[in-house]
């Protein structure tokens, strides 16, 4: 029996798929489905050193990968200081990684207020009440404002709301194997398309 092995295209032998794009589509789930993926993304900080959190990745197509966060969050101020970013897609049951670097731009209103409509209760009233103002509380009160909040059904996304979309100059596809080494397909963005090189795992 012939094994499968995660991330099968990084492994294969020939011409490996022309577009990451495809190659992507592959190995992330549909916009619409409701468990979205978390993300690493890493920004420089405004000391010039690294710096990384986990987000959920909102949607993804060929104008790049889409994520949302508070307006006043210190990765925000990161990015307009320096809008370059990179995002780690971690499948540890599969034995694959995604691995993107690129510009960062705002995503437009529309996709924006699909991808709030997208999230749980729990994470639209994060984005309503998580302030400094109630970080400073007593637990007991923080507790208390956290339960006596109700959403207007009619209200549109907070206004902490915000979102931006990672466009990749260079996409890496990263697959392990039970039986040989692990191996990376590197996709750098050209004038014309992309340029693809395997490269050791």
């Amino acid at each position: 029996m012939t094994e499968v092995l995660p991330g099968a295209e990084v492994h294969a032998d020939g011409a490996p798929p022309a577009d990451p794009f495809a190659l992507a589509r592959a190995w992330l789930p549909p916009d619409e489905d409701p468990e979205r993926p978390r993300v690493t993304l890493s920004t420089i900080g405004e000391d010039g050193y690294p710096d990384a959190r986990t987000v959920l990745l909102s949607a993804f197509d060929e104008s790049g990968f889409a994520f949302h966060t508070a307006r006043d969050s210190r990765k925000v101020a990161e990015l307009a200081a320096l809008p370059r970013a990179g995002i780690v897609v971690l499948w540890p049951d599969f034995g694959r990684q995604l691995l993107v670097r690129g510009d960062v731009v705002r995503d437009d209103d529309g996709p924006a207020a699909a991808a709030w409509a997208a999230r749980s209760d729990y994470l639209r009233r994060l984005a309503r009440l998580n302030t400094g103002e109630l970080a400073a509380l007593p637990l007991a009160e923080r507790v208390s404002r956290w339960a006596a909040w109700t959403e207007d059904p009619a209200a549109g996304p907070a206004g902490s709301w915000v979102g931006f979309r990672l466009r990749p100059r260079e996409m890496t596809f990263w697959a392990a194997s039970a039986r040989t080494a692990s191996r990376r397909l590197q996709y750098v963005r050209t004038g014309g398309g992309w340029r693809c090189r395997p490269l050791p795992g």
